[in-house]
């Protein structure tokens, strides 16, 4: 089976010596990138490649250990500069067994630099291990390489450090799931299964409408919200998403309190219910401005 490589490219605002340093210091680059959890160098020998071991938590308690050469500092007389590396790993547990890349250093005209980065390896456990990792792994060590390319960005052209850029984006997809799940749940279950009958009575006590109508209406909504929950999981602008909240749920509370106001008196009800989706939004909205995203790399050559 054919392996595609990994192609990740990215411009940055920076001097060269600032990301030569953040790439080729391990204590900074295991900071940035998703890849690995920590990076040792070995003590180097005259004349042979830089050795170093690497970690990776794959979660569950479970890591991955592997070996690695780097051989940097090949620098042209165009001012660009190469890194190539081998890695691998003894690990039975590891999809990846062996694999070698490069990184490049390419400066612009306009005071930029394009890095990029080329890797490809050979997986483990044959064919099944071939399929899922054409399928699954390769497409998301791809995607990881690119997110940590866009962290490293922000962090040497805007200072942010890399713990601080992760914590917003896992924070903030934490938040996506949770909202895809309220809004799909409150869609299909109360609405679509069920036709919960509060559900159609305060829409009558709020438009004049006959019990049929509300019940089709009702049933409108639930598709809509739905829809809403899995928007919340492909759309990409998720603080857009957020600000949508903040105007929705005080709506949707208010004609809630406004079609029956014995709700208030009960546990977990409206008015506490969307105060709190309304407090986590506005969480969202301050976590997800400039979030890291993959999208912003270049993915083929």
């Amino acid at each position: 089976m054919k392996h595609n490589p990994i192609y990740v490219e990215i411009p940055l605002h920076t001097d060269m010596a600032k990301l030569w340093q953040a790439t080729q210091q391990p204590d900074l680059h295991e900071q940035w990138d998703l890849r690995f959890s920590s990076i040792t160098y070995m003590p180097k020998k005259d004349g042979k490649p830089q050795e170093f071991s690497y970690k990776t938590k794959i979660g569950f308690g479970l890591e991955i250990e592997g070996w690695g050469r780097s051989v940097g500092g090949h620098h042209a007389e165009d001012g660009s500069r190469t890194s190539s590396l081998h890695f691998g790993t003894d690990q039975s547990i590891s999809i990846i067994r062996e694999g070698r890349g490069y990184w490049k250093y390419i400066p612009e005209s306009n005071h930029s630099i394009t890095f990029l980065t080329q890797y490809n390896y050979e997986p483990s456990f044959g064919k099944l291990g071939a399929l899922f990792d054409k399928l699954i792994f390769r497409p998301m060590i791809g995607w990881g390489t690119a997110l940590s390319f866009d962290v490293l960005k922000n962090w040497l052209e805007k200072g942010e450090t890399p713990a601080s850029q992760y914590i917003r984006f896992f924070c903030t997809w934490i938040l996506s799931f949770f909202f895809a799940l309220i809004w799909i749940y409150h869609g299909l279950v109360p609405k679509l299964l069920y036709m919960y009958p509060d559900e159609v009575t305060m829409l009558t006590k709020t438009i004049p409408l006959t019990y049929s109508q509300g019940e089709f209406m009702v049933y409108v909504a639930g598709v809509l919200e739905m829809l809403f929950g899995v928007l919340w999981l492909f759309y990409r602008n998720k603080r857009r998403l957020f600000v949508v909240q903040v105007v929705m749920f005080p709506i949707l509370m208010l004609g809630a309190i406004l079609a029956e106001p014995g709700y208030v008196i009960q546990p977990f009800n409206p008015l506490t219910f969307n105060l709190a989706l309304i407090i986590l939004s506005v969480i969202g909205i301050l976590l997800s401005k400039g979030v890291p995203t993959a999208k912003n790399c270049k993915r083929k050559r």
